[in-house]
């Protein structure tokens, strides 16, 4: 039980720095939300993208992570966009809340090959805070932490995407700034937050009519404070009814170190009707954890909004 415990507080610090200034970047960026991912998709599409993610992790585990998230992007004028994301955290008595603002601007290389380059710049903004009140006076805890405390940092994430037909490769830099955690603790929390990672794959079609798409994805995040390194492969399955579409699918997450230990499988399902969406994952533990938690849910609606055609092939 204790080495259990001491596995979910490793992983839950893992998860705590993924998600500074940002939020965890689990297997809802599948869920038709690439720009939760990387600002770079802000404004490719024909519509005002709105998503909201609620993520519960680890059921059963009193205190777990559990993260809400709003997100919208729109195209502005033919080659550029703007994309917004909002997001709270509650970590036990830890709590994050903050938001991002993002410009991207598309390029065309090769319109006939299809090909298109983006690059994009957000601002993002955090307060983290650490309340007391609900700390046990009679458990044995830290004598330095006496007081509430919180601390708002502001930072920066750069990221480049580049299309060729059905591929993509996505490179990207979270947190670029280090972050001022005097208010915390100067010794142990880290103050280098910055987080690099690649998002890459291929959709699959016969052809433009074909109703059916395979498409495999990589998501590889390295973390430069620890040399922490983790890595998603996933297929996702998509079946088209005119505009309406439905998907299934899977991903596979390991820390590169541990390649045949993976921390979870997580089956992945949605669906598009009309201008509204769903989409569900369910991740299945794979650890020690398995014992004391049921999973992690994570649930996406949608709609999409305002219809608008670009004359720019860039942004389709």
């Amino acid at each position: 039980m204790k080495k259990a415990i001491v596995l979910m507080m490793w992983m839950n610090m893992c998860l705590m720095n993924a998600q500074e200034l940002t939020i965890p970047q689990l297997s809802q960026y599948l869920s038709d939300n690439p720009f939760l991912m990387s600002p770079t998709y802000a404004g490719i599409g024909n519509y005002v993208k709105v998503r909201m993610n609620g993520l519960t992790q680890w059921v059963g585990v009193k205190d777990a992570p559990d993260t809400q998230s709003l997100s919208a992007d729109v195209r502005l004028g033919n080659r550029s966009g703007i994309g917004m994301v909002l997001y709270n955290d509650a970590n036990g008595e830890t709590k994050q809340r903050g938001g991002k603002v993002s410009f991207a601007h598309h390029l065309t290389f090769d319109k006939y090959e299809e090909s298109f380059f983006s690059f994009a710049l957000s601002f993002n903004l955090n307060q983290i805070r650490l309340d007391i009140e609900n700390f046990d006076p009679e458990a044995e805890s830290d004598q330095g932490i006496i007081n509430d405390r919180a601390s708002s940092n502001p930072n920066f994430d750069l990221g480049t995407l580049y299309r060729r037909g059905g591929f993509y490769l996505s490179l990207n830099v979270a947190n670029i700034l280090n972050k001022d955690f005097r208010k915390f603790n100067p010794i142990y929390e880290p103050n280098t937050l910055r987080n690099y990672y690649v998002y890459s794959g291929y959709s699959f079609r016969k052809n433009r009519r074909d109703d059916f798409e395979i498409e495999p994805s990589v998501f590889y995040q390295y973390f430069e404070n620890d040399g922490r390194s983790v890595t998603d492969v996933s297929t996702k399955f998509k079946w088209f009814d005119f505009q309406d579409y439905y998907y299934a699918g899977f991903t596979y997450r390991f820390l590169n170190d541990q390649l045949g230990s993976p921390l979870y499988v997580a089956p992945i399902m949605g669906l598009k009707k009309g201008d509204f969406y769903f989409g569900y994952s369910y991740q299945v533990i794979m650890n020690e954890i398995l014992g004391y938690s049921k999973g992690t849910h994570v649930f996406t609606l949608g709609i999409d909004l305002f219809q608008g055609i670009s004359n720019c092939t860039c942004t389709y």
